[in-house]
């Protein structure tokens, strides 16, 4: 896999499904997201898909309150569909089983300081999927 930098869509696998985002019929990306999130949580080993599920977690966490848009020519062309907020809670575990992949990415950094870097763009990810804290009143001024 080439890998030219930090962001979720900057190797090979995750702008090659981004390719294939942008093959499929509307209607169809989301199946591909949710499918690719699934395979990565109920992955047993080593992960085979983990690029491409950084990637969907990234275009889940750009539909929520504090998300980055993706803004990068490597990433899909097409407009995603809005997903649904279950989406968040998957994309979180996706992400989570990419970071303690021992074999996967995260060892894979020449430059530690770009493992670093990768790693914090992963937890910003997650920080963005975070369902927002109910907003509950403690008293009732009347």
């Amino acid at each position: 896999m080439g890998t030219w930098d930090t962001g979720p869509f900057d190797n090979d696998t995750a702008a090659d499904f981004a390719d294939c985002l942008d093959d499929a019929r509307p209607e169809e990306r989301e199946r591909l997201i949710r499918g690719v999130l699934m395979r990565t949580v109920d992955a047993v080993g080593r992960l085979t898909e983990g690029a491409e599920a950084v990637a969907a977690a990234a275009l889940v966490a750009s539909q929520c309150p504090g998300g980055d848009s993706i803004d990068t020519s490597y990433g899909p062309e097409e407009p995603m569909p809005t997903l649904p907020d279950d989406l968040r809670q998957l994309a979180t575990q996706a992400i989570d089983r990419v970071l303690h992949d021992e074999d996967g990415p995260a060892s894979n950094w020449v430059d530690p300081q770009d493992g670093k870097q990768w790693q914090a763009n992963l937890n910003h990810l997650r920080t963005a999927l975070a369902p927002p804290p109910p907003s509950i009143p403690l008293f009732s001024v009347e």
